[in-house]
């Protein structure tokens, strides 16, 4: 007989809605088995008293070692501070971490994510080398330090191995990207495959991202593209994040980035597009069938404008949420800040609401959406699903006094990391009353490579 594990919270979010005096079982592998509200099942789970139970939050979008230059880069260095000074920064910060340091630094970044309710996170990464450019030995040395920390954490991780060519259009090499480069396809492709064999289960997992329009030249990304489509492989990517990269690719190729992956037959259910900001009504029609990461956190911070959400809604597009440069980890703030720009450009208030409700529909975007994004098993509470999920403790000053009915709303606009109690992956607990079991030694050695590294 298969043993289960279950859990009785006061209140578990199920089909767009809170219920209550229903049970929550795993089998022995970590997946959802069944719900109950039998009485003799609700006597034998685990009751967790005064706590409501969600599905995890989906992570899609993280660069984990830029967490090393959060409130670093907040003072102008230039006449006119934007994007592009910002990334000067970063690549001084990129190109002095170790494999070591980026153990811990990962680890870090993981840590906030697991703490603020995220079971998954996709890791756009794309530090391939030494600092000088030659290989690290084994090849992937810094993907797998980042698999690693990810596993000794409990988080769940896709790792997206990201093909990163050239500093752009009839642009002269950029000595602050010699750790990004791979040149050849066939080794991009190659270290791809040997990646894939060292991450090979539902825990973690590895997609392919061609970095940008302007990073990747075309016959590379076909490439990219075939291989990922005969392995049946996510494929992420940066797309018009900047009005420069838009330009660029209007002069090398004559059209703009979401038309030229368009024509180029790349835009199907396996592709997300990160950013995607800058576009026109016709482009974000040509995205009705991928997904589109925001990441509205770190697109303020940078300066990137505002991702336009009701076009790609509208569309039919699918909208998750990522990190990206980690200068904030919480999933729900990004959630919200995409209803929020809106409002702030349009002077008008619940933009994004259609049948279902606003709340509703921007969790989604943060659970099930990430989930198909990343291709993981996670993201909704549904039998044979991943038991992936997080606590809130309903007395919590952010939510306390709400009601079934607008427990979401409180939860999407207004919750706190303090609500947000336990956290479980593949029904093994990996957070409690809000603290991790290796918090205390993780915050002490990325405190010592601050030090050394600043």
């Amino acid at each position: 007989m298969t043993r289960e594990t279950g859990w009785l919270p006061d209140l578990i979010y199920l089909d767009g809605r809170f219920a209550s005096g229903v049970a929550m079982f795993a089998d022995e592998s970590g997946r959802i088995s069944r719900f109950s509200s039998d009485p003799e099942d609700l006597k034998a789970a685990q009751r967790m008293a005064g706590r409501a139970l969600l599905p995890g939050l989906v992570n899609v979008h993280s660069h984990a070692f830029q967490r090393v230059i959060r409130g670093r880069t907040e003072k102008r260095t230039a006449e006119r501070d934007t994007f592009w000074t910002w990334r000067a920064a970063m690549y001084h910060a990129a190109n002095r971490v170790s494999a070591q340091a980026m153990y811990d630094v990962a680890r870090m970044a993981f840590l906030e994510m697991l703490l603020s309710g995220i079971t998954t996170a996709g890791e756009f990464h794309y530090l391939h080398h030494q600092p000088d450019g030659s290989a690290c030995h084994p090849r992937n040395l810094l993907a797998l330090e980042i698999l690693r920390a990810a596993r000794d954490l409990g988080l769940r991780i896709a790792l997206l191995r990201t093909a990163y060519v050239r500093a752009g259009w009839n642009k002269p090499p950029d000595p602050g990207q010699i750790r990004f480069l791979t040149p050849r396809v066939e080794d991009f492709i190659a270290d791809t495959e040997a990646l894939r064999e060292s991450a090979a289960d539902d825990r973690a997992w590895v997609g392919v991202a061609p970095h940008s329009i302007r990073a990747v030249p075309l016959d590379y990304l076909r490439r990219v593209a075939k291989y990922a489509r005969e392995n049946k492989l996510r494929t992420h990517m940066h797309v018009a994040e900047q009005p420069a990269e838009v330009d660029a690719c209007l002069g090398e190729y004559g059209c703009r980035p979401v038309e030229l992956l368009h024509r180029e037959g790349l835009l199907d259910h396996r592709f997300t597009a990160i950013h995607a900001i800058h576009i026109t009504p016709e482009e974000a029609g040509f995205l009705g069938n991928s997904q589109v990461c925001a990441c509205p956190t770190s697109e303020r911070n940078l300066g990137d404008g505002a991702v336009p959400a009701d076009l790609l809604y509208n569309a039919g597009a699918k909208i998750c949420f990522g990190t990206d440069s980690n200068i904030q980890i919480d999933v729900l703030e990004d959630a919200r800040l995409l209803e929020y720009d809106l409002r702030m450009n349009k002077l008008q208030r619940v933009v994004l609401s259609d049948s279902d409700d606003l709340a509703r529909r921007l969790f989604q975007s943060a659970t099930e959406s990430g989930a198909d994004s990343l291709g993981s098993p996670g993201g909704k509470l549904e039998a044979g699903r991943a038991a992936d999920f997080f606590t809130i403790d309903l007395e919590d000053l952010s939510v306390a006094g709400a009601d079934p009915s607008s427990l979401l709303d409180h939860i999407v606009f207004s919750l706190e990391r303090t609500a947000i109690r336990e956290v479980f992956i593949g029904g093994k607990r990996v957070v409690q009353d809000g603290r991790h079991p290796a918090q205390e030694e993780v915050i002490r050695n990325f405190a010592r490579i601050q030090r050394n590294l600043w």
